[in-house]
């Protein structure tokens, strides 16, 4: 191997792991925000099942109410 041969091999090298560091950092940074995101999710998801749950009560409290009604009625 010539040394114009071996620079430019080197060269390539350090463009290939250039472009691998590139590459390594964008999915670093792409986990750190799916990260974020899937927190915010679950935190999203607990206060919507929470809110669910309230909701689900309320239509139970509603449906004991109205039959307590309907049974009161002459028929």
């Amino acid at each position: 191997m010539t040394p114009l041969d071996f620079s430019n091999y080197i060269a390539a090298m350090d463009q290939a792991l250039t472009t691998l560091e590139d590459r390594v950092r964008q999915v670093a940074e792409l986990c750190q925000q799916l990260r974020a995101e899937n927190s915010e999710l679950r935190q999203r998801m607990a206060r919507l099942t929470s809110e669910n749950k309230a909701l689900a009560d309320k239509i139970g409290g509603a449906r004991t109410r109205l039959q307590g009604l309907l049974d009161r009625l002459p028929e």
